[in-house]
This record gives structure tokens, sequence and C-alpha cells, in this order.
């Protein structure tokens, strides 16, 4: 039976000031409590006692003296970091990455492996298993307990389950209950949810989106996707789909079948797998000897091999990252008309290619959008490269666990491990 706030003894009213207090600090927006003061609205009283009970969970710790404003300095107030460890898995088309990271997402360990998503779930969970269980072992007794795993996968999630729905690329995967497997195993909390969605968290967490309330994340990989962040918070949608762009359609062409099984979607014309597509049809017919040159040597040519062929002159490889990146760009001047972000942030293995890709995208989007909603538009590639799939599943279950709507139902217990039910 799940734990509520009654049974954890901590009342409704005092819940809601802890997870106040906790945020502050966690945020790093207060450092001490008469910071915490000012930017709570709380009195000095309800504070004392809140950090009082933040020390003794071991959730907060003091840390030396802040600066004076008169009289006694201040005890500077830190969120316990290590206080536990949440695992990150992200699932691409084409690799899995599993980290272990601290409770502020710092990633504390790190592997990443070639691997087929269309596997199916009960291979690809077994290897992600497989690689938690060998972190697991090297850490011993007296370190920091895993408290949450957070997932990402490569489609569509129904969030409020963690249960993938028909995933066009993922066979094998639709319905499969991802969080219960891992949950059952690990008796853990468990949250999944698409890949994108968990970059743009990981960008706005601790990436070049720090900061801004409106942006979009756009993922260019084997396919493309793209992660809303509005109002400051993740914009999933009603049922967990919001932001998948890579199945509009761009074109009328009957001949170009997506892997979703429609015609005409952008990520079948402009995505990783379109390119190197595309760049393989165009040896075939002689155009390019670059390319030609790369595929001579037994390499499957991929869309990072257009992009250097592109920046070596070649022009089918110039024309390819082109025309990916025009079209890329028109369907984000749509979203830049109706959603008005500050920035666009570009990630994916394909976005990695160069800079050519970029200004196509650019071009496009500041001639087709509104002139005022490209007046202070960034548009820039991600920094946090692969880590902003990991981080922000980190950040996903640190969010989740430290909620209003489930703080109380663990924390007299000192950890939400054995509480895996907390999750609903």
């Amino acid at each position: 039976m799940a734990i509520s706030a009654v049974d954890a003894d901590i009342a409704p009213d005092q819940l809601d000031s802890l997870v106040t207090v906790l945020d502050l600090i966690r945020s790093g927006v207060a450092r001490t409590r008469p910071e915490l003061g000012h930017e709570s609205g709380l009195g000095r009283t309800v504070i004392t006692q809140r950090v009082s009970q933040l020390l003794d969970f071991g959730l907060v710790e003091e840390n030396g003296l802040g600066s004076s404003t008169g009289g006694r300095a201040p005890r500077e107030l830190r969120f316990r970091a290590q206080a536990g460890l949440i695992f990150a898995v992200e699932f691409g088309a084409t690799s899995i990455a599993v980290g272990l990271t601290d409770l502020t997402g710092r990633v504390v360990e790190h592997r990443e492996e070639p691997w087929d998503i269309a596997a199916g779930a009960e291979r690809s969970l077994q290897r992600v298993e497989e690689l938690l269980d060998v972190m697991l072992a090297s850490r011993s007794s007296t370190q920091p307990q895993v408290w949450g795993i957070g997932v990402g996968l490569p489609g569509p999630v129904e969030f409020a389950s963690g249960r993938p729905v028909a995933p066009p690329i993922m066979p094998g995967w639709d319905g499969y209950p991802v969080r219960g497997r891992l949950a059952e195993r690990y008796n853990i909390p468990v949250w999944v949810d698409n890949e994108v969605n968990l970059m743009a968290l990981g960008e706005v967490c601790a990436g070049l989106g720090k900061g801004e309330s409106d942006l979009i994340y756009m993922k260019i990989g084997s396919g493309i996707g793209a992660g809303l962040i509005s109002g400051g918070r993740l914009h999933r949608g009603a049922q967990g789909c919001a932001g998948d762009v890579g199945h509009s359609a761009v074109t009328d062409d009957t001949t170009i079948v997506c892997r979703c099984g429609k015609v005409g979607c952008l990520e079948a014309i402009a995505g990783g797998a379109a390119i190197a597509r595309d760049a393989a049809a165009a040896v075939g017919e002689g155009l390019s000897p670059f390319l030609a040159e790369v595929a001579h040597d037994g390499h499957p040519l991929q869309a990072q091999h257009v992009a250097q062929a592109a920046q070596h002159g070649d022009p089918v490889g110039v024309e390819l990252m082109t025309r990916s990146g025009r079209l890329i760009g028109r369907t984000l001047a749509t979203l830049v008309n109706f959603f008005n972000p500050s920035l666009i942030i570009i990630g994916g293995g394909v976005a990695s290619s160069g800079d050519l890709l970029l200004a196509a995208i650019r071009e496009a989007v500041y001639r087709r959008s509104l002139p005022l909603a490209t007046r202070d538009l960034r548009i820039a590639y991600s920094p946090l490269g692969h880590r902003a799939g990991l981080m922000g599943a980190s950040f996903m279950v640190a969010d989740e666990l430290f909620s209003r709507q489930r703080l109380g139902r663990w924390i007299s217990r000192g950890s939400p491990i054995g509480l895996p039910e907390i999750v609903t």
C-alpha cells in the first residue's frame, strides 16, 4: 500500500512548505535561511522548522557561512546531491546509453554501445539490465544507493503508464510494460518518456536552455523529433505525444514511404536514414566519387559520410545536407509561428555533422517565420550532445521524487527504495 503524507507524519500544509523550501535549495535560488524567507514569503519560524526537517532527513546540509548583510553571517545550505543515485537509460534507434547520476543530474558513470532498437523489448531491456547490474556490482554497500530509474525511448510514450504506444521504429515494443519490468526487478520507482523530451529537459536544466522559458529541442538523427519547453516546463501533451514532428507530411510524393507506414513524412526525406539512402542512390548513379570511395571501402553510407563529403565540396553531399536543413527549417518555421520560442536547440547524430546543415535550417526559419517571432530567436547546436538525454532522464526522476505529489510518501523512510508504487 502506498504511503500517504499522513502516514509519513507530515501534514499537508507542512508538506507544501517543505517542498517549496527544498525546491529553492535544490535550484540554488536560495542558499541561506534569510534568502529562503525572501524568495518563499514564508515566516522565519516555518523556514527554521522546514530546514531542520530537511537536515534531519538528510536532503540538505549546512555548508559554511554566507555573506553578511549586517550582524552574524548566516549558514549556507546545500542540497545533498550525493544522498542517492539515479539510473538513466537512453535508447536511440541504433544505440543504448546508460548512466549513473547523482540527484542533480551529474553523470558519475556512463556506458554506451551500438544497439538496434528493432531487436525488441525483451532483448533490449535484458541488455539494459545487464549493463545496470555491472554498475551496481562495482559499487560498495557504503556508497549511495539507487533511488530511481529514468528511461528514454525513441518513440511515442504514454507517460502515465510508462508504455510505448505504436512506436514506428520499435517492433515488438507496442504496449510493453517497460516501467513495470524495471520496477519489479529493482524495487524502485521508474519513469519512462520519449527520448527527445528528455533531451529537451536536459538542455533546459543544465545546457543552453537554462533560464529559458520557451524553447524547442529538435533532434536530427536516424529519425526526427522535437521536445517542447513551455513556461519553463516540459510540454508532453494530453497523452505524451507532443513534439512528434518527424511524421509531419512535407510532400505528397507517394513513392517516399516512412517507417511509420505513411508517405511524405519529414524524417523519411530529411532524417539521417533518408540522407544515407539518397547518398547510396547517388553513388549507384555515379554522381559522387567521394561517397563512392567511402562505399568502396566496405562502409555502409551514413549521414556523417554525406556531411564529410559536403565539407570537401562534393556536390551530392552539399545538395543532400542543404535539402535536409531546408526541409527541417520549414517545419521549424511553422512551429516558430505557432509556439514563438526564444531558442531552438539542434541535437542528435546528424546535427553534429557541420555548419552547412545549421546554416540551411537558420535560413529557412528566418525566411519563412514572422518577423516578430524571430526578432530575438536563437538557433544553435546542443552543447550537451549525447549527454542531454541521460541528464534529462535523471532530472525527470529527481523532479518526480521531490514533487508535492510524492515527497511526503517516502521522505520519512529516508529514501524511495522499496516503493515503486509511488509513481502511479
